[in-house]
């Protein structure tokens, strides 16, 4: 009888990591790029490459550990503006302090990491203005209080215009402000 068993857990173990290794469906696209071009920097040996995606796949795995794990190429967006605007300060710290190479480094980082953050299509600031535009004239004629909470509400809450789609949420806030 126990014969018997052994093959079936051993066959249900393996569907399972087979299964699991191959359920990525929520992963996004730009991860799945980022994971595959660390396997180039690997091959080809481009320490700086290499060394930023290490860098933000570990970011993105520290942050699958949390209440907000990055899912979305908008969250991973965000990251990598994060990161680079980091970059950017560190390289200002190393110039003024004489650094030339160490700024280097840091430029070079946040070439790469504008090249990946260049890739995540999100709607433009022209489609975003104009939509802004309708929904506050929307609200002013619908005399429905129009400041900057009920506003973001109506455009990226539940059921809002931008609402599962590619925008930056501080893109729109910035917009809103500029036009209350």
């Amino acid at each position: 009888m126990r014969l018997h068993m052994w093959p079936i857990r051993l066959c249900l173990r393996c569907s399972y990591a087979t299964a699991a290794a191959n359920s990525t469906p929520s992963a996004s696209t730009l991860l799945l790029k980022l994971r595959s071009d660390l396997k180039v920097a690997m091959k080809v040996k481009d320490i700086n490459r290499l060394d930023v995606l290490r860098a933000l796949l570990a970011e993105i795995t520290n942050a699958s550990k949390t209440s907000s794990p990055i899912k979305t190429d908008l969250q991973l967006l965000s990251l990598l503006r994060k990161r680079a605007a980091a970059s950017r300060t560190a390289a200002r710290e190393f110039s003024a302090a004489n650094r030339t190479d160490l700024k280097d480094k840091e430029d070079a980082q946040v070439a790469v990491l504008e090249g990946y953050a260049g890739e995540v299509d999100t709607i433009g600031e022209e489609e975003t203005t104009r939509v802004v535009g309708e929904v506050i004239g929307k609200m002013r004629n619908d005399e429905k209080k129009v400041d900057l909470g009920s506003v973001l509400e109506a455009l990226v809450g539940p059921g809002g215009e931008f609402d599962g789609k590619p925008v930056e949420k501080a893109e729109v806030a910035k917009i809103v402000r500029g036009m209350l």
